[in-house]
């Protein structure tokens, strides 16, 4: 699939009542092998920033979900993910939820539409 309709379906399932991460899982869907049911409930845990603690950015979980499950590179998938979280931080501006959404500074540095292309975009990248 290309990269941006993956990327843009993604953030569709982010409007369809779906959390970031369970949103980069279902665009993922077919390659996964998992239902629509298995994939949303593998995600479920993962709405605003892991657990509602506004924690680690449910898209990048969703990522590392997917690379987990799909990497078959050779290079272990936390090599891979500390590669993906590095590129995210230069493009979102941070990897934790409440900073990226500008809880405390209430500047924010990045959407979530746009934190689910950027996983989306870099899983693709590590996986491709």
């Amino acid at each position: 699939m290309e990269m941006d309709k993956r990327a843009e379906q993604a953030v569709a399932y982010k409007h369809k009542d779906c959390n970031c991460a369970q949103a980069v899982l279902l665009a993922f869907a077919e390659e996964l092998g998992k239902s629509e049911e298995e994939l949303r409930a593998l995600g479920s845990g993962f709405g605003m920033g892991m657990g509602c603690t506004e924690a680690t950015c449910g898209a990048l979980c969703g990522a590392s979900i997917v690379m987990g499950l799909l990497n078959q590179s050779g290079k272990p998938t936390a090599a891979i993910m500390r590669d993906i979280l590095q590129e995210f931080q230069e493009k979102a501006g941070a990897t934790i939820c409440k900073d990226i959404k500008g809880i405390e500074t209430g500047k924010m540095l990045c959407s979530c539409d746009d934190c689910v292309r950027h996983a989306v975009r870099a899983a693709e990248q590590h996986l491709g």
